[in-house]
């Protein structure tokens, strides 16, 4: 047997043993007990250094140095008592993924003794290399020195990876000169600035309590997973996270029978480990259920603060990975592990606050619908002056293969609202009362319109941007990515559009709002309702329909960067003080670099693949048909015209491969233009996966499709 049959027996003939889970599980003294929350805080911290620290936490105020020294010494006794040695500074480069540096609560002493020491210094400020991250020019080889700074917003948490528990402590990353070179401070600076122009905003409506404006992220993430067994047989999961060969098997998806359904033994063990080790550290994981594709699975938590629920997703991804590793399984994060099936994505379920109101919620009165209309309208003027931002932060090599598939929003951004709300918006635009005057009716400016409830719409899977009740979904953000970029680029260009809006509205008399709020509402949808898209995004005529209406089409991830050069692009970042030039166009080297590089590796992966791999086995199974062959006619069996039809196939199909091998070849040696060596890679998979299907079974070398998806 060849490898691949030897790790198919293994699997088959492993018993499943799972662990007996009667224990009851009790969620008021278990959840959170590896993170550092306001509870833990609490019972370590003194009162007036806990109300201090609070203070920071919730209303922003500036963090008080003076109790550095007594939170670090509280963080310490907290971390040793739950079994900590180490502290590290847990930060989120432009990588992609989270990095830490950990050091030992350890402090030798003069009489060759050791004492546990955490200082004030050590909590607020760590001193990793910063010219060993991707900086995009930023900082040289031999510029070094950068500082992670702690975030007292996010809690410290318990990480315990194969049963060792490190502290870590959620900081930014910037470099000796200031710039930032990580995801969360400018997520927290776009944070900062849509906070300070929505006052503004509330201001001008006459709301002017001292309340704390808020943004808030559920992200729901989805996933693959597969046996460890197949994983290490497939070289291209392994260095890449996708396939980059596979024919389709008879039966994937076609049958809609994975989607909610029974979950199995085995998958249902992992699920409930990952919520266990995500209660631990505070993370409220609320929802698990298979996906639509054969092995897929979705994970959505609680919706909470946008910075929080961003560093709990990176959280969620690391989980996710750690323990499918304990249950003999592997976990695939990328945005298309398999050609023709469903892709993941991570729908970006956004919303923003007002103290205790949601503004996204429509509300029961004139003023709070008014106030909602508003809010509505600076949504669209933003996501459609901004387009090309938006889908600037949802590239990437993987997510290049999903968007504008069956299962993924077009690349074209646009909002869908539902019948009602359209009905609204247009109603603001032509000013004119559609319904008779009646007590059920809201007024807002000089119309007469209809109930909101609170689902006001249906849901359009097919839309990137999706108004689903009291929230946006942007589903175009794909399963690897951080939840930082969408939303510091919506976050952002919602701030410039209260910005302008609250401008226009602080220049009118009390006399005069409503009349002008209603023309302030109304030129916004003449200008852009155009980004409005209620019908399926799948259909080719959207396209030519998208084309008509101006709305940018950025197909794959070169075209979608480019837009971060853009000029008013740099500037909107450099007002609003998110990104400074440089900053930016940093952005826009490092992930193109980021593009290249990993187009670059699959297509010489596939090669190799291709060349070392699949050839010999195709040229084995020639063998043996001419061998077969050849006894037949030693036997005087005469000729077998099958057989020779299937040797002529494969000989065929051989020398078709080895052409298009050297044609990729060419453009790999010459590392040419990325799209250049996807069309070539491209070619090679069609003769790879013709083969897969004629060779003999108990040849292929590789875990076919099949096997990928249903066993697990």
């Amino acid at each position: 047997m060849n490898a691949r049959k030897q790790a198919l027996t293994k699997i088959s003939e492993t018993p499943k043993v799972y662990e007996n889970l009667e224990k009851p599980y009790d969620i008021n003294s278990e959840y959170g007990v590896d993170s550092f929350g306001l509870g833990t805080m609490e019972a370590y911290l003194s009162k007036p250094i806990y109300r201090r620290l609070r203070n920071t936490i919730e209303q922003g105020v500036a963090l008080d140095e003076a109790v550095a020294d007594d939170v670090a010494h509280a963080m310490k006794i907290w971390a040793m008592n739950r079994g900590a040695t180490h502290y590290t500074h847990w930060f989120l480069p432009l990588t992609g993924s989270s990095a830490e540096k950990h050091d030992a609560f350890l402090d030798p002493t003069s009489d060759g003794r050791a004492i546990a020491r955490f200082s004030g210094k050590n909590l607020i400020l760590g001193e990793p290399d910063a010219s060993s991250f991707p900086s995009g020019g930023l900082r040289s080889t031999f510029e070094a020195r950068g500082y992670t700074a702690w975030d007292p917003t996010s809690p410290a948490f318990i990480k315990r990876i194969g049963g060792v528990a490190t502290l870590c402590i959620p900081t930014m990353f910037c470099s000796y000169n200031g710039e930032v070179l990580d995801k969360k401070t400018p997520l927290l600076r776009s944070i900062q600035v849509l906070g300070a122009q929505l006052k503004r905003l509330m201001k001008c409506f006459g709301v002017e309590e001292d309340a704390r404006p808020s943004v808030t992220l559920g992200a729901e993430q989805e996933y693959f997973l597969i046996d460890r067994e197949l994983y290490v047989q497939r070289p291209d999961i392994m260095q890449t996270g996708r396939t980059l060969f596979g024919a389709p098997p008879q039966k994937h998806q076609q049958l809609e029978d994975h989607y909610f359904g029974a979950i199995k033994p085995r998958i249902i063990n992992f699920m409930h480990d990952v919520d266990l080790e995500l209660w631990r550290i505070g993370i409220p994981a609320k929802t698990r259920h298979n996906e639509v594709a054969p092995a897929q699975f979705e994970i959505a938590p609680v919706f909470e603060e946008l910075n929080l629920a961003t560093d709990h997703n990176v959280m969620i991804m690391e989980t996710l990975r750690n323990v499918a590793e304990k249950h003999g399984l592997v976990c695939l994060l990328h945005e298309k592990p398999f050609a023709g099936i469903n892709g993941s994505g991570k729908h970006n379920n956004w919303s923003i606050s007002y103290g205790d109101r949601n503004l996204l919620n429509p509300g029961t009165n004139p003023h709070e619908n008014a106030i909602f209309l508003t809010v509505l309208c600076a949504v669209i003027k933003a996501v459609d002056t901004h387009a090309d931002l938006l889908r600037s932060a949802t590239a990437g090599a993987g997510n290049d293969h999903r968007l504008g598939a069956n299962e993924a929003p077009p690349a074209i951004i646009s909002i869908f609202l539902g019948e009602q709300l359209t009905d609204i918006i247009d109603q603001i635009e032509t000013g004119e009362a559609k319904s008779s005057k009646n007590s059920n009716y809201l007024k807002v400016g000089v119309d007469m319109l209809p109930p909101l409830p609170t689902d006001a719409t249906d849901r359009n899977r097919t839309s990137p941007f999706a108004f689903t009740g009291n929230k946006f979904e942007f589903r175009a953000a794909g399963s690897s990515q951080s939840c930082a970029s969408p939303n510091i680029v919506l976050n952002t260009i919602v701030a410039e559009a209260f910005d302008e809006i609250a401008t226009e509205l602080e220049s009118l008399s009390k006399k005069d709002f409503q009349k002008g709020l209603q023309k302030i509402l109304q030129s916004i949808v003449k200008k852009h309702k155009r980004v409005i898209f209620n019908g399926d995004g799948y259909k080719e005529n959207w396209k030519k329909e998208a084309l008509k209406r101006g709305l940018p089409n950025l197909a794959n991830t070169p075209a979608a960067l480019t837009p971060l050069k853009d000029s008013k692009n740099i500037e909107l970042f450099r007002k609003y003080g998110v990104f400074n030039s440089s900053e930016l166009l940093s952005r826009y080297e490092v992930f193109m670099e980021e593009y290249c590089k990993k187009v670059h590796i699959e297509t010489s992966l596939a090669l190799n693949i291709s060349k070392t791999i699949v050839m010999p086995a195709a040229e084995n199974y020639l063998n043996k048909i001419a061998e077969t062959a050849k006894n037949m006619h030693e036997a005087k069996l005469g000729k077998n015209k099958a057989l020779e039809t299937k040797g002529r196939l494969i000989s065929t199909l051989i020398e078709s491969l080895s052409e298009a091998n050297a044609a990729l070849e060419k453009l790999v040696v010459a590392n040419a233009d990325p799209l250049k060596k996807l069309a070539a890679m491209g070619d090679v998979r069609t003769i790879v996966d013709k083969l897969e299907v004629e060779i003999d079974d108990a040849l292929w070398p590789l875990p076919k499709y099949s096997e990928l998806l249903f066993i697990y």
